[in-house]
């Protein structure tokens, strides 16, 4: 039995002058699956993606590894130096394949569904990140970005370059971008605590209903380990609310024990994982 790839129609434009193409994986000439590979070109390297990937026929026979192979040669013909999968918490089966195939977990997707207008402590408040405030904020929002990229396993350049461009695509007027709450927690002397960003309607869920993303929750330095990252995300659920968005989700960094925790115990759940590996 040979299995390879097949386009299943033309290369078409992705997403940020990326490309994309969708392939039938055929066994003996005969389709038995499909998958989409996309790739993303960038200052200096070029992440890629395999998504979709479905074997319809003949399952348990190893078609779904040869297939990622051989979409893994194809992200690599087109220069791509890291590939990406993203695997639904449920999906068990495509996570072993994943890990068969030497990818690891760097990040996971977890969301909420919001009920309750959360309360602030009562000697705790919040305020909007204006114009004035905002170069600032973005400069340390950058960095910070930046570093947490880098330690979870990509190269500075690579970090620098997506830090730079997801920030400009995500705020394209600043702190005056329609849907999006830029928040500075602050205690009763006037103290910064922290702050956080919540693009309020950065996708769709399946039922049309919109879910809000916590782009950035970050406690200052000094104020870590007293319960403000905890408050910052009550401030996020209660901007979603208060904009009728009711379900909130966020990403966060695989070895994060310490904000998975946290996420966990005010009730957000896995929804996805994502897997990485480079291609040498």
């Amino acid at each position: 039995m040979t299995t390879t790839l097949r386009p299943d129609g033309a290369e078409e434009a992705a997403a940020n002058d990326g490309r994309t193409r969708r392939w039938h994986i055929m066994v003996n000439g005969h389709p038995v699956g499909g998958l989409r590979t996309t790739a993303w070109p960038r200052d200096g390297f070029c992440p890629g993606e395999i998504s979709e990937l479905e074997v319809s026929e003949g399952r348990r026979r190893g078609r779904g590894t040869v297939a990622a192979l051989a979409a893994e040669e194809v992200l690599r013909s087109w220069g791509c130096t890291r590939v990406d999968v993203t695997v639904p918490a449920e999906a068990e089966a495509g996570l072993r394949l994943a890990h068969a195939l030497g990818y690891t977990e760097r990040m996971r997707n977890m969301a909420k569904p919001l009920t309750e207008l959360p309360q602030l402590p009562p000697e705790l408040t919040d305020r909007r990140i204006g114009p004035d405030e905002y170069p600032h904020w973005e400069r340390e929002a950058v960095a910070n970005y930046r570093q947490e990229l880098i330690d979870s396993g990509l190269g500075p350049d690579e970090a620098t370059a997506k830090s730079e461009n997801d920030h400009r695509r995500a705020l394209p007027a600043g702190p005056d971008t329609p849907d999006t709450a830029l928040r500075r927690l602050v205690d009763a002397d006037g103290n910064v605590l922290g702050c956080v960003w919540v693009a309020l309607r950065q996708d769709r869920l399946p039922d049309g209903r919109p879910l809000a993303w916590v782009m950035l929750v970050e406690v200052a330095p000094d104020q870590r380990g007293r319960g403000h990252g905890r408050t910052l995300m009550r401030v996020a659920e209660r901007e979603c609310l208060t904009a009728g968005v009711h379900d909130l989700g966020l990403n966060v960094f695989s070895d994060n024990d310490v904000a998975i925790a946290l996420y966990e115990s005010l009730g957000y759940r896995v929804t996805l994982r994502r897997l990485s590996k480079p291609l040498l």
